[in-house]
C-alpha cells in the first residue's frame, strides 16, 4: 500500500488488492470490473480513431487476470447476505460458482467492431436483468479508462441489480465511475487502484461527485 485519500465518505487505497482486502472490513456488496487479460491496449492501438476506438497509452494494465486469490479475497469481504457482483464476470467463470443472476449492459448496437453487450456475474439468487444505454450516452460521462463503465450502468447496478447496499467496496477501481455512482447516491465507498495514473484519476471524478452533491445537497 502506498497511499490512501479521503475524500468525504469515500476511501481510495493505491496499491495491490491482495495486499489492501484483507485489512478491510466486510461490505454490503463488492461491485467491480476486473481486467479480462484481452490485451485491450494492443487493440485500441491497432485500431485508434475506427468505430470509437480510442488508444489511452501502452500501460500492460491488461496482459494478464487477476489470479483466482483474488476472487477468493474479495467474496471474503462480502457480508453474509450481501452482494458480490463482477463485470466481465463471462471471463472468469473459471473462477466463480453457477449462478441464477446474470446481469448485461445492451449498448444498443448491433453488429459493431466491439460487443453488443456487457455481461456482470451476480452472487443474488434473482432473476437476470438488463440494462440498456447507449454507446453515445456512455461517451457523455468523458472516457477516461480505455473500459470506463457509464456512471448510469453502476448507479443501475446499486440501486437495483443489488437492492440498494448502503457500504461498497471496489478492488479494481479503474477511474472510479463505481465511486462517482456512490457518491452521487449517498453511499459509502472504499476503492482500491494499482495504476497510479488511473488512481488520480478517481480522486479527481470522485471529488468533483462528492462537491456536486454538497451542492445540490
Amino acid at each position: 500500500m502506498s497511499k490512501i485519500e479521503e475524500i468525504g465518505n469515500a476511501t481510495l487505497y493505491l496499491g495491490d488488492c491482495r495486499d489492501i482486502l484483507p485489512t478491510l472490513t466486510k461490505m454490503d456488496a463488492v461491485i467491480t470490473d476486473p481486467p479480462y487479460g484481452i490485451n485491450f491496449d494492443k487493440a485500441a492501438a491497432k485500431n485508434e480513431g475506427k468505430w470509437g476506438w480510442k488508444f489511452h497509452g501502452d500501460t500492460n494494465w491488461d496482459v494478464d487476470r487477476p489470479p483466482r486469490e483474488c476472487f477468493d479475497l474479495m467474496g471474503e469481504r462480502v457480508r453474509s447476505g450481501g452482494v458480490f457482483m463482477v463485470w466481465g464476470g463471462n471471463y472468469f467463470t473459471d473462477f466463480l460458482p453457477p449462478t441464477m443472476q446474470w446481469l448485461v449492459w445492451d449498448k444498443g448496437q448491433r453488429n459493431f467492431s466491439l460487443a453488443d453487450c456487457e455481461f456482470a456475474w451476480s452472487s443474488q439468487r434473482r432473476a437476470a436483468r438488463i440494462f440498456g444505454y447507449s454507446r453515445g450516452a456512455a461517451l457523455q460521462d468523458g472516457k477516461e479508462h480505455p473500459t470506463q463503465k457509464p456512471i448510469a450502468l453502476m448507479e443501475w447496478c446499486i440501486e437495483q441489480a443489488a437492492n440498494k447496499p448502503q457500504t461498497i467496496l471496489d478492488p479494481f477501481m479503474g477511474s472510479g465511475t463505481t465511486g462517482v455512482a456512490c457518491m452521487n447516491l449517498g453511499r459509502k465507498f472504499v476503492g482500491i487502484e494499482r495504476e497510479s495514473k488511473y488512481f488520480d484519476i478517481a480522486c479527481r471524478r470522485i471529488e468533483d461527485a462528492q462537491r456536486q452533491a454538497r451542492l445540490i445537497g
